[in-house]
């Protein structure tokens, strides 16, 4: 992936928490997958070269009505 220009963004429209501001988000990449921008949590200690984020649901209903799911 070669930056935020390569990704889709589904949420921040204005309707959500953050309005248009850069947080949370969540953003499809160019094959399908997705990419989630939230807060840092420390629910657990991931694998190496993972990790965890939290976004509000709201922000994940968004993202499912851009879809059309």
């Amino acid at each position: 992936m070669s930056g935020r220009s390569a990704l889709t963004r589904l949420t921040g429209s204005g309707n959500g928490e953050c309005g248009e501001k850069d947080c949370p988000n969540v953003y499809r990449t160019e094959t399908g997958s997705f990419v989630v921008q939230g807060s840092l949590s420390q629910a657990f200690v991931p694998p190496s070269g993972e990790g965890i984020v939290e976004i509000p649901e709201s922000v994940l209903k968004e993202a499912f009505r851009a879809l059309g799911w």
